[in-house]
């Protein structure tokens, strides 16, 4: 049955909010109801304001990267913070392994670093001992996760430290993880209770699908495996995998560890809260909030999804799968994602702007009606801006697909305009962050 005719079922209904179709189907008329003036939070620039920031992120990105090819956007990008080749020590760490079991390696690390990788707080910094260099920010824990990885802190045998395995996350303890990460009294990171938890959380759910994870040994690098070589470790020439696939797999075998508030059947149907209890996982959410004026069918209604942090990830599972021999289409499948550099971006740009200026003083949580509106917004936009800049830097979209435009692209031209904007470089609005959406 179609999903659109299934909504009426929290099975469907939940289905439907995992697409990417349906992130942009609400997204677009978010955008498009703001543009007739009926928004209560934002009003939307004309199309000069958009051409602008499609000439920053130009300007930003031929200064990054030249006329050199432009990589996918991706965790990977941070492993490369300081210009130090990790990738490449890992590899050689890793040496003696089939491509196979490195591609599995290489997924072990990225999810565990992705779901790490929410805002840091404005503070918060990482010092490499071996390079001497000072990180913060999203380069800063892509750093501090790659050494707990690569001292074992994710594993449950000290024999194989180069992986994450079910046991090894259950066990985590959160002063370890805090120690890894030179959190201190006065080196602060926003949110590290809901980082431990997400970690601890992604062992237990690992550990109740050996079918997808792995039967001896349950480990994100199982994704590999369920997606490409179900039948064995050796993968065919002709091995494909499209993003939405990937994106699809992480929303259903992972949709346990996302805070359970967010579920499909929370509200009943007078609008109250139902009585608390045990939540099927295939009903929760995750990165999924509430919005008065968004419609849907059935059970979706209301609902905005963004799966912010999945989609990261599964940009970030891009190259992993690349290197284990899978070719990986339909990459524009994918949105843009809606967090601090791209959202700030348009905000900075001009392109939107708050119906009131004291909107952006005030602190916000993430499923205030504000946020999931901007977000929203963001996801609209920069579909409009990635064919801007593309023509701006005379690049077909095969070239330069939104993979490469955000890398280019609209995050560090966030980064650029917030800088210019603010002492220290934060985003333009304040969001509380419990550690696991931005």
């Amino acid at each position: 049955m179609d999903l659109l005719h299934n909504a009426e079922q929290p099975a469907g209904a939940a289905a439907l909010l995992r697409t990417t179709a349906e992130i942009r189907r609400r997204a677009r008329a978010l955008l498009a109801r703001a543009r007739r003036g009926e928004s209560k939070w934002f009003r939307v620039a004309d199309a000069n304001a958009l051409e602008d920031a499609a000439r920053e992120v130009a300007e930003v990105t031929r200064n990054r990267y030249g006329w050199q090819p432009i990589p996918y956007h991706s965790r990977w990008r941070h492993f490369e913070a300081g210009g130090i080749d990790r990738l490449g020590e890992l590899n050689r760490r890793l040496a003696d392994q089939s491509a196979h079991a490195r591609a599995k390696a290489h997924i072990d690390l990225v999810l565990v670093s992705v779901l790490l990788d929410a805002g840091a707080g404005p503070t918060w910094k990482y010092h490499e001992a071996g390079s001497g260099q000072v990180f913060a920010r999203s380069e800063g824990l892509g750093v501090a996760s790659y050494h707990a990885f690569m001292a074992g802190l994710f594993s449950s045998d000290p024999q194989r430290p180069l992986q994450a395995d079910a046991a090894g996350l259950r066990g985590l303890v959160s002063a370890r993880l805090a120690q890894a990460f030179q959190v201190s009294e006065n080196n602060p990171l926003v949110g590290m209770a809901g980082r431990t938890g997400l970690l601890r959380r992604l062992g237990e759910v690992m550990a109740e699908q050996p079918e997808v994870f792995g039967v001896e040994q349950q480990r994100p690098g199982g994704l590999f495996d369920a997606l490409v070589s179900p039948d064995g470790v050796e993968v065919p020439p002709t091995a494909t995998v499209r993003a939405h696939e990937i994106l699809t797999q992480l929303l259903q075998s992972l949709s346990a560890i996302w805070p359970a508030a967010n579920r499909i059947d929370s509200l009943a149907a007078d609008g109250s809260d139902l009585l608390p209890g045990p939540a099927d996982p295939a009903l929760l959410l995750g990165d999924c909030w509430r919005h008065s004026a968004v419609e849907g069918p059935g059970l979706s209604n209301g609902w905005m999804p963004f799966h912010k942090l999945s989609q990261w990830l599964s940009y970030s599972l891009i190259e992993p799968f690349e290197a284990g021999g899978a070719k990986v289409e339909g990459l524009d499948q994918l949105t843009a994602l809606p967090e601090y550099r791209n959202g700030g971006l348009l905000l900075d740009a001009g392109v939107l702007l708050p119906t009131d200026p004291a909107l952006l003083q005030r602190q916000w949580h993430a499923g205030d009606e504000f946020i999931v509106e901007w977000r929203a917004l963001t996801v609209a936009l920069l579909d409009e801006l990635a064919p801007l800049v593309r023509h701006k830097l005379g690049a077909s979209e095969a070239e330069l697909p939104l993979a490469c435009v955000l890398e280019g692209g609209t995050w560090a031209a966030g980064r650029v305009l917030a800088e210019r904007a603010r002492k220290g470089g934060g985003p333009p609005l304040q969001i509380v962050s419990d550690g696991t959406v931005f």
